[in-house]
């Protein structure tokens, strides 16, 4: 009943509402797809070219932007890296392929794409009464497929019920990062949880090194604006925690302390960022008037307020809660003997990818087990009829 189920739904079945994707062509500037990210709060572009029956070459989210800026000389001089080319965003950033799927393609063809290496799904958006396409695609993701899989669960019983530790799906976390090392040390293992849908730990270190303090998620760097690569560049990956789930206009405070540390490194360009960069203006033009007043610590900000790299008009940032998304300190856990009908629950509800799993002690003291993600969920579910040995 099961794979009949996944045989006989169209894809299109999971697409029903949503809405056409927005793209740039592979020419765009980096900068270009910052304007629609934070402008239309898209969750991510499409680089394709338009054509009808062209290829979608990749997906661009607001996080990709952030770890762009952020790598090798890019880090010196996020203005240029905004001109950059989103062609040149990609080769960078080397992203998991985006697969197109035909509407009328089964929900298992979809499920082995996703399995099969596909980061996520571009399907023609077809009216049901026409067999041609507009010409416009839509986004189908992990998320979706998994919603789709919780909505018909009770066929996959017995082995929805039995523990995510029983069916092996528990990986180990090996994803984490110290929250005193820097928020750039942890670059590398963001882009590798962005393949594998999955998020970096963030763990005290030192005497409790397994403990879970947090998550620095892909999803929580989308829900930012660009001006935050200046705090990866400055904090480490603890503050970090703190500065992305902060709500409202930034303090001075705050913004000093950023302030202070890109000052400290020479990071005069993610200085301008901070504040609000015309991506056509050169900081290296500025940089000298920025210098000659970085002595001045007292915390005002009127030196950079006051440069040609004025405050330009932007969301900002918004606190965790208030653009109900959870913060990034309270991540999403579970424990080796939840069920994996349950985690699909927790990670429904909170519209996340994975669910970290802890040992059963106070939440203060939170061991760090491991992690379910949603692919290897979708990995047993699929394979259901191997999975029927009773518990």
């Amino acid at each position: 009943m099961a794979v009949r189920l996944l045989q006989t739904h169209d894809v299109s079945d999971l697409c029903i509402g949503k809405p056409a994707l927005r793209w740039l062509p592979p020419s765009s500037t980096v900068a270009d797809a910052v304007a629609d990210l934070e402008g239309a709060a898209a969750a991510a572009i499409a680089v394709w070219d338009g054509e009808e029956g062209s290829d979608v070459v990749g997906r661009v989210c607001m996080a990709d932007v952030l770890l762009f800026l952020c790598a090798g000389a890019n880090l010196a001089s996020p203005a240029a890296a905004l001109q950059a080319t989103l062609s040149d965003l990609l080769v960078a950033g080397a992203p998991p392929p985006v697969r197109r799927i035909e509407p009328d393609a089964s929900v298992l063809e979809a499920v082995d794409s996703l399995l099969g290496g596909a980061h996520s799904l571009v399907v023609p958006i077809r009216e049901r009464w026409r067999r041609a396409s507009r010409g416009e695609l839509c986004w189908l993701t992990v998320e979706d497929v998994a919603r789709f899989f919780l909505s018909s669960i009770g066929l996959f019983s017995p082995t929805a019920s039995r523990s995510v530790s029983d069916l092996g799906v528990v990986r180990p976390a090996t994803l984490a990062v110290a929250s005193g090392d820097t928020a750039l040390s942890a670059l590398p293992l963001l882009r590798a949880a962005m393949a594998s849908h999955a998020s970096v730990a963030v763990v005290p270190g030192g005497m409790f090194p397994r403990r879970l303090a947090g998550e620095i998620s892909p999803s929580a760097l989308c829900s930012c604006d660009v001006s935050v690569a200046a705090a990866i560049a400055a904090f480490s990956a603890g503050d970090l925690l703190g500065y992305i789930d902060w709500g409202g206009a930034p303090t001075e405070a705050r913004l000093h302390a950023v302030r202070s540390r890109l000052r400290r490194r020479n990071l005069i360009g993610m200085l301008h960022l901070l504040y609000g960069v015309d991506p056509s203006y050169s900081c290296s033009s500025s940089s000298s008037s920025s210098s000659s007043s970085s002595d001045d610590d007292d915390g005002d900000g009127k030196s950079c307020v006051a440069s040609p790299c004025a405050r330009r008009g932007k969301r900002g940032l918004f606190s965790a809660r208030a653009m109900g998304r959870r913060p990034a300190a309270e991540a999403i856990v579970c424990h080796r003997g939840s069920s994996l009908v349950a985690v699909m629950v927790q990670a429904m509800a909170h519209r996340a990818t994975h669910v970290w799993v802890v040992e059963e002690e106070e939440e203060e003291e939170r061991e760090l087990v491991g992690v379910v993600c949603l692919l290897d969920v979708l990995r047993v579910l699929r394979h259901h009829p191997h999975q029927l040995t009773p518990i």
